[in-house]
């Protein structure tokens, strides 16, 4: 937000200089980003007029011009193609320094003298650039100097406001501050109501009511939009930064400044029977007022009349119904829109502008009736007309409630205790209502603070302006108590910890995923869209890290990074009926080489049971009992994918990434992920001693032919559940399939040791085990030994 330091003092002025006034609303949270003159540093330049111009003999783009100040005439030969006999214009004289150091001098242009410059917006520094002189208004008065007739002792303050704080998005709330802060009383500019002198009013519906529950309205005829804006009004909002443009966008413009309240106002000629603001349907097209046209989403919200729209409701008017010199008649409009409908709907278009700014974080509701009848006073002062009276339409506006603010909680928070009387004068200063109750006050907030809602609000204001410098510093002392870190747990850090030191990096990602990453990777989760996202391919919560990892990589792929170990930890986001669950989640990628690059090193790739080591390595210290199973995801390889269970609670999935994903996102190696619930991550066994056997152990191996699609895991828990008690390690050792056997059929090498805590096994025992094994498998499986 920028302003005119002297458009500030017309409202309140504290006895400070300009360096004061910023620092005391930087440290009041109004921070000031910079302080910048309103004009560059001259002298020497006063006003004059062209009396009459020439052509130059020798140049063709010059003009020889006889230029009064009011005592004398001087030649001055000029370059501009506006200079013309009859407009006042700034002219720098002889010995006049004009920003830059620049000293003007008798010169001699062409063979033709002349005695000093005409000058333009751009060579006074106040614009960047210009087109030509700059024209001052007819009753300028002559010889004048030109820093004393456009007040350019002025500074312009830039504002680096927080999202909470619309209400200074304007001079009255810019002022409100400043007084409260300088212990100076505000008065509020008297508006007075314009008499209606037509009875005109356009018919105004107002069906999306959630979106718009202010709507007001007036119409204005017999206007002369050609006339042109005042000099004071082009001067303030140009210290604003806003250029001017015609007397009805500027007039819009001033009240968009003074009073926050954005305005648009309509062509009436161009308007076909009534205003509705209603809710877009789907495929509907609005031509807005900078020339592009948008296709507008089903329930974007509009000013529409009978046949078409007119404006994109709080962002951008429409360039049907715009102003134009040919305008005769008007209908201003001014609303309140509810920040949490209108808030990103500008950005999804790839739009900003100050209307959406000030929606989006909320304008005052009780403002649109102010703002019309101050527009309406300036446009007839300014091009004449006549009013008609305003039309209201209202629904449920926004409700203030009470808020209980606490003289012994103030003590607490702040760190000091203050006077009744600074609470109270604070408070009101900034608008509030408060009443006084026992042990504290009741507190109403203003319509215009949105952020105000409970105690700790209040409790910051009263920080902020009382001074957060002038609050004590006092050491936080506490009793603490460290509580028994039991042994069955374990924190995140360590399981951090665990992965680094398998070559992992962890990398942390936006819990905002790109609807197309979603919908490849969701498998069905329904993700949450957000009102208001950071931009179009950041607009749904995560139902998974995966789309997280997967970009990150991709980074790093397009950057030469051929070998990738990432891991994340986080949340995710889950749709459910009540609401959304949060799960805490750990997730992992693994692509490229096995090893690092070196001459020992083949260059293998990794692939499924690297990623399935380092996993199981993780679940080694798990309570519970792991295993894992086939499983099918559209968006992992079909043939190389498994869910994870813990105790038979499926708690993740691990996989290779579908080919047909990996080609679409430009892996060149085979991408491997896994994804799993944190919490049994974090439960761990607590180890047991158990006294070693002094005797001997037995090993005995089994080849068994089986099922080619029969998962061993099966195999191995049907050994563990019949081998008996003495059986104290098993192992798959090896799997073969080709020659020699069926192709339906694989072969499993399992080895098995039997040992007892306080004896020898005799070779009977050891038999009935293996004997008990085998036939359990052939019961269950079909097994057979393989000769």
């Amino acid at each position: 937000m920028k302003f005119s330091e002297q458009w500030l003092r017309e409202w309140v002025s504290p006895a400070v200089d300009t360096e004061q006034l910023a620092a005391r609303l930087t440290m009041a949270g109004l921070e000031v980003d910079a302080i910048d003159p309103v004009a560059g540093k001259f002298s020497g330049v006063v006003v004059a007029e062209i009396i009459a111009v020439q052509p130059h003999p020798d140049a063709e783009k010059l003009q020889v011009c006889q230029v009064s100040d009011g005592n004398s005439e001087v030649q001055i030969v000029c370059g501009a193609a506006n200079a013309r006999a009859g407009i006042k214009i700034p002219l720098a004289t002889l010995g006049a320094v004009l920003p830059g150091d620049f000293k003007i001098k008798k010169a001699k242009l062409r063979g033709v003298e002349s005695f000093g410059m005409l000058c333009a917006e751009q060579e006074l520094g106040l614009a960047e650039k210009s087109d030509g002189l700059m024209e001052l208004p007819a009753d300028a008065p002559l010889g004048q100097d030109i820093r004393d007739y456009l007040n350019l002792d002025d500074a312009v303050i830039e504002l680096g406001l927080t999202p909470n704080r619309a209400d200074c998005l304007s001079l009255r709330g810019i002022a409100r501050e400043t007084a409260v802060l300088s212990e100076l009383a505000f008065e509020d500019k008297a508006i007075s109501a314009v008499a209606a002198t037509i009875d005109d009013v356009l018919p105004v519906v107002v069906s999306a009511a959630e979106d718009c529950p202010r709507y007001v309205g007036r119409v204005i005829r017999n206007v002369d939009v050609s006339t042109a804006s005042p000099l004071w009004l082009q001067e303030k909002l140009r210290r604003c930064g806003l250029r001017s443009i015609d007397a009805v966008v500027d007039v819009t413009n001033f009240i968009l400044l003074e009073l926050g309240q954005p305005m648009h106002a309509f062509d009436l000629d161009k308007i076909n029977g009534g205003i509705t603001v209603r809710h877009a349907a789907a495929g509907e097209a609005v031509a807005l007022l900078d020339g592009q046209s948008l296709e507008l989403r089903e329930g974007a919200l509009l000013i529409a009349d009978e046949k078409q729209p007119l404006a994109l409701a709080g962002i951008m008017g429409g360039e049907p119904s715009s102003v134009t010199d040919a305008t005769e008649h008007l209908f201003l409009e001014a609303a309140f829109f509810a920040p949490d409908k209108i808030a990103g709907r500008a950005r999804s278009y790839g739009l900003h502008t100050d209307s959406s700014h000030r929606f989006e974080r909320g304008v005052d509701f009780e403002l649109p009736a102010r703002a019309i009848e101050r527009a309406t006073a300036l446009i007839l002062e300014i091009c004449g007309g006549e009013a008609g009276p305003i039309s209201f339409v209202d629904s449920q506006l926004p409700a203030r409630e009470p808020i209980l603010l606490r003289e012994k909680r103030i003590e607490k928070l702040l760190g000091m205790a203050l006077s009744t009387s600074d609470v109270e004068s604070i408070l009101t200063g900034l608008g509030m209502s408060v009443s006084p109750t026992e042990g504290g006050w009741t507190v109403i907030a203003p319509s215009w603070r949105f952020d105000i809602s409970i105690e700790v609000d209040l409790l910051e204001e009263l920080a902020r302006v009382y001074g957060y410098n002038r609050l004590p510093i006092t050491p936080i002392r506490d009793t603490l108590t460290i509580r028994t870190a039991p042994e069955s747990k374990r924190g995140l850090p360590l399981v951090r910890q665990q992965l680094v030191a398998r070559g992992y990096q962890e990398a942390i990602t936006y819990s905002f995923i790109d609807p197309a990453m979603h919908a490849a990777l969701s498998e069905g989760d329904v993700g949450v869209e957000l009102l208001n996202p950071i931009s179009a391919d950041m607009s749904i919560m995560r139902t998974s890290l995966l789309p997280g990892l997967l970009k990150t990589a991709m980074h790093n792929a397009k950057r030469q990074q051929s070998r990738i170990r990432l891991f994340e930890s986080g949340l995710r986001f889950i749709k459910c009926a009540d609401g959304m669950k949060q799960i805490p989640t750990v997730a992992a990628l693994l692509t490229g080489r096995r090893e690092p690059e070196s001459w020992s090193e083949n260059g293998e790739l990794v692939d499924f049971f690297d990623l399935k080591a380092d996993l199981e390595s993780l679940l080694s210290v798990s309570s519970g009992t792991i295993s894992f199973s086939a499983a099918k995801y559209a968006s992992l390889h079909p043939g190389q994918t498994a869910d994870v269970f813990c105790n038979d609670v499926r708690i993740g999935r691990i996989g290779a990434l579908h080919p047909s994903l990996q080609s679409r996102w430009d892996f060149v190696n085979p991408v491997y992920l896994f994804e799993i619930d944190l919490q049994p991550i974090l439960e761990r066994s607590v180890p047991v001693f158990s006294e070693l056997s002094r005797y001997p152990e037995v090993r005995r191996d089994l080849a068994l032919i089986v099922d080619r699609q029969l998962a061993a895991s099966e195999v191995l828990s049907a050994v563990r559940k019949s081998a008996g008690e003495n059986l104290s390690d098993l192992k798959l050792f090896d799997i073969y399939q080709g020659k020699g056997i069926d192709p339906e059929r694989k072969s499993l090498a399992l080895g098995l040791t039997f040992r007892h805590s306080s004896r020898t096994l005799n070779e009977e025992e050891v038999g009935q085990s293996v004997d008990a094994v085998v036939q359990t498998l052939k019961e269950a499986f079909g097994a057979s030994l393989r000769n």
